[in-house]
């Protein structure tokens, strides 16, 4: 435990996120049809995962974007009760809905106020995805006490919302797939092993510290999947059909595409002498003048500014410590000046925490593709359905380059910040398109795998992903994207 502790950190909860609100109540079906079809059998269905797998969207938990989470979608298809966690609007984890679209886009947070809706239902939910979840919690983890980012002093309340065990007793999210004896599993599990250290930049802020942190060690991923292959296996000798996911690249999702290369086309460095963005070297904790991105590296995504980062663009320029006092420093680290222009001066350099460098996105890559060869190896080892899920965005990724864009049912996806469809407004969680996207990829699976013949979903009868407010809430905290447009410089 305290090996895998001191590699990772789970995207924290209170990270700030970008969201919308949008009428999900109703989540019409096809005809009704049979939970049967070849050899597979959703009369019991259960899904393990994180938060894509609780449909979490956006920042909060709330029921209208749970109903289109990729599980409930694929049971309303196959015409199968799912039990879900369901959250009232809006939500928890602080939902932000859109506020204002023009001029300029400007997004509003919701209180953290949902109310759980059926939390005495009688037996583990059908749907036991934990936002935050790694893959150490789907076998360890029974409480928010007990999850691995309470380790680090984060404990995660969404493990008490989903798993109950104050009242159920039943444990974990895998031994609580077990107890309803399923006839099929989803498990897609292993994104914020990465996912964490790259939302952080690599750095842990504790107590104004800023801590490196990894990725989940390869060798205590692979251990752990090797320990939830078996436990899967266990159901699949009882019966229970096995389709499990691998992992996207993160670095491709719009939470790290979308600033860099706005500030490339924006900031005017030529007019004012400036050569481009300084930036701490991830585990530095002075000033490194050595270390600047031009327009031609933001633009390249050859370093990656985090859409967190966006709240501090505006300060790009003038003497200010904002982001220090923000994160509660003490003292400022040595070698910082915070009376010299932010981001355009080596001793106030943009913060390692807010960006990915070159050898960060490296790190992430690497992560990824070793966590995928895991997935895979177990795949192929029990035969489970394998979703290639890192193919099906790479695909999307490309071809937005190349195409502008890949079409599914007559809609437009690409990896694009508000606009591309696939993910909803805090730039990492998919959409409720998107989830359908998902959702359909394993059907295609649960087709060809197990001889079934299950519709797919027609995309373009779910909601996307740019979403407005169905009321506006005061005193909350605003995301004006007009920021990285406005310099005063």
């Amino acid at each position: 435990m305290k090996k895998i502790l001191s590699n990772i950190f789970l995207l924290a909860l209170s990270l700030v996120f970008i969201t919308g609100c949008q009428d999900r109540s109703e989540l019409t079906a096809p005809a009704p049809q049979s939970p049967k079809s070849g050899t597979a059998d959703f009369t019991r269905f259960v899904s393990i995962g994180n938060s894509i797998t609780a449909g979490y969207q956006s920042s909060a938990l709330f029921k209208d974007a749970q109903l289109y989470a990729y599980g409930n979608q694929i049971a309303q298809i196959v015409n199968t009760s799912y039990a879900m966690p369901l959250v009232s609007d809006p939500g928890l984890g602080g939902q932000l809905q859109v506020h204002q679209l023009s001029p300029n886009l400007v997004l509003i947070q919701q209180p953290s106020s949902g109310v759980p809706l059926n939390l005495s239902y009688p037996a583990p939910y059908n749907n036991l995805g934990v936002p935050g979840a790694l893959v150490y919690d789907v076998l360890n983890a029974t409480d928010s006490m007990s999850c691995a980012s309470a380790q680090v002093g984060q404990p995660n309340p969404f493990f008490d919302l989903v798993l109950r065990n104050s009242g159920l007793h039943l444990g974990s999210q895998i031994q609580q797939a077990m107890a309803l004896h399923p006839t099929f599993v989803t498990c897609w599990i292993g994104n914020n092993d990465v996912l964490g250290y790259a939302t952080n930049g690599g750095v842990l802020m504790n107590n104004g510290v800023a801590i490196p942190i990894t990725p989940t060690d390869a060798t205590v991923f692979h251990e752990y999947y090797r320990q939830l292959g078996d436990s899967l296996d266990t159901l699949a000798v009882r019966g229970a059909k096995i389709v499990i996911a691998n992992i996207p690249d993160v670095t491709t999702i719009p939470f790290f595409t979308t600033v860099g290369p706005l500030l490339a086309e924006e900031v005017p460095w030529a007019a004012h002498s400036i050569p481009g963005l300084f930036y701490q070297i991830h585990g530095n904790t002075s000033a490194d003048p050595t270390h600047m991105a031009d327009s031609s590296t933001l633009a390249n995504l050859d370093v990656m500014i985090t859409l967190s980062g966006q709240n501090y663009t505006g300060l790009l320029g003038t003497p200010t410590g904002k982001w220090y006092r923000d994160n509660h420093y003490s003292a400022l680290p040595p070698g910082i000046d915070t009376t010299m222009p932010f981001g355009f001066y080596p001793t106030n350099p943009w913060p390692d925490a807010l960006i990915l460098d070159a050898s960060e996105i490296t790190v992430a890559k690497n992560a990824t593709r070793s966590f995928n060869s895991s997935i895979g190896a177990i795949a192929a080892k029990f035969s489970f359905g394998l979703v290639d899920i890192n193919l099906v965005f790479n695909t999307i990724f490309l071809g937005s380059v190349t195409q502008g864009g890949v079409m599914y049912n007559g809609v437009k996806f690409t990896p694009f910040y508000i606009t591309g469809g696939l993910f909803s407004l805090d730039g990492v969680h998919p959409s409720s398109q998107g989830q359908g996207l998902i959702a359909n990829e394993f059907l295609k699976v649960i087709n060809s795998k197990y001889g079934a013949n299950f519709p797919l979903i027609n995309l373009s009868t779910i909601p996307g992903s740019l979403n407005f407010g169905k009321r506006v809430a005061s005193k909350n905290f605003y995301f004006d994207v007009s920021n990285w447009r406005n310099f005063g410089l």
